[in-house]
């Protein structure tokens, strides 16, 4: 149960438990340093103790039942509740990521109350489903329902196993065993409908391909309440848009950062948002990018490859962390047109989809896209000898200059092959003009 109280935010939790089990709030629970009892949060239970002996909190009875009260806006409790992998504060917290968007999906599902179900599935189990999770046999069963969606359904108590409410979406099934999966209406979401010029590519009633200008951040966030590229999908789908997640919102399948333009597709079903997710954790989809780089990559093409993990050192960026930490990331580059030794347009192709992962990779290589206000600035050395002009534009130029030209996917319905492009917006065109003249 979740409640906010002013400028703090109280989260009652219950389960089972066993004695002198340690209470993991901080780094192990919400993601927030410090340990239970600080200036942030403080803990409260009636079977909770302070272990001198063994260090920590520990639960001294027989089910776990306490609250946390955290001394902190809504905003940033949001914030660490979905982890900062999937903080989508400002432009440096967008992210393209994926798998991280599915917690953010989930933490997004959340209301207080529960409504009346609007469809009812039940399902018998076979001999060949024996012993496999319940969550994946319901979504083997069910394929109109993410798996996402169908474990906050189990997680909410809405799926029950011969009278039983499941709450374990890992629960092994049994041979013989009926459950019953009560399924809400979707339910209305808080961002509003913002009437906000689109560049749409494609659109049917399963999905809509857009080319975002850079700018635009594309979901809702503490920073960014509104004139969201999800905002402006709102009030131009309208009715079209069904529930994603049992919200009537677009489905977000992957995200660009604010500050980087292209193409994106968007699920306006469930069906879609689950098609397209998997086809992005798979690698199927195609994505190419075109990013202005400073220097000339050697060698002209390659393979950059590294695991992708926040900044050990700096908070607000992402980079090359040892193997073991981090998420696997790779990425296949090739230059297409030098300019001089100052800059390059390069094309990177993605077979992983990681916050920052191509700014990442080539300020790991050496080569960090020009007009990135995290990874590449215009410093002395690398402007130097550049004609004055040249120089004023290159520090004019106020964004990371990357470019996701290139989108192509299964449609889920159809099965047919699409594939999108995008030519290079006017402010990167702008840019390679003044180059070329060098």
């Amino acid at each position: 149960a979740r409640a906010q109280i002013e400028d703090q935010v109280a989260l009652t939790v219950i389960g089972q438990g066993k004695p002198h089990d340690q209470l993991a709030v901080g780094d192990n629970g919400f993601g927030h340093p410090g340990a239970s009892g600080n200036d942030d949060f403080q803990v409260a239970g009636p079977d909770l103790r302070h272990d001198r002996d063994r260090g920590g909190w520990r639960n001294f009875g027989e089910r776990h039942c306490l609250t946390v009260i955290f001394r902190l806006p809504f905003s940033e409790f949001q914030h660490y509740a979905i982890g900062e992998d999937t903080h989508p504060y400002y432009d440096e917290y967008a992210q393209e990521n994926y798998e991280s968007l599915e917690c953010l999906h989930e933490f997004a599902q959340y209301r207080p109350e529960m409504t009346a179900p609007a469809e009812t599935l039940n399902h018998r189990i076979e001999e060949a489903e024996a012993g496999q999770r319940l969550d994946r046999v319901l979504a083997a069963r069910h394929p109109d329902l993410s798996r996402t969606r169908l474990k906050a359904l189990i997680e909410e108590g809405r799926v029950s196993g011969d009278g039983a409410t499941i709450t374990e979406p890992s629960y092994r099934v049994k041979p013989g065993q009926t459950f019953t999966t009560q399924v809400p209406e979707a339910a209305p979401y808080e961002p509003e409908g913002q009437e906000i010029p689109l560049d749409i590519l494609y659109e049917d009633s399963e999905l809509i391909v857009i080319d975002k200008q850079a700018g635009l951040v594309v979901h809702p966030a503490p920073g960014n309440l509104d004139l969201t590229l999800v905002n402006a999908l709102i009030a131009h789908c309208g009715d079209s848009l069904s529930g994603i997640g049992g919200v009537r919102r677009p489905g977000i399948v992957h995200r660009l950062d604010k500050g980087t333009s292209g193409v994106m597709v968007a699920a306006k079903t469930d069906l879609a948002h689950h098609a397209l997710s998997r086809q992005f954790e798979k690698r199927t989809a195609e994505r190419a990018y075109l990013a202005l780089v400073w220097g000339m990559p050697m060698p002209s093409q390659g393979r950059i490859e590294g695991n992708i993990g926040r900044d050990p050192r700096h908070r607000k960026k992402m980079a090359i962390v040892p193997e073991g930490k981090g998420k696997p990331a790779a990425t296949n580059y090739r230059i297409v047109k030098r300019y001089g030794v100052w800059a390059s347009l390069v094309e990177c192709r993605l077979e992983t989809g990681r916050t920052h992962q191509v700014r990442v990779h080539m300020t790991h290589l050496g080569y960090p896209l020009v007009g990135d206000p995290l990874y590449g600035r215009a410093t002395k050395a690398r402007v130097k000898g550049l004609p004055d002009n040249v120089v004023e534009a290159m520090r004019g130029f106020h964004r990371q200059a990357l470019h996701a030209r290139l989108l192509a996917f299964k449609h889920p319905e159809s099965k047919e092959m699409l594939s999108f492009e995008s030519e290079l917006p006017n402010d990167m065109k702008s840019l390679c003009d003044i180059l070329e003249s060098i």
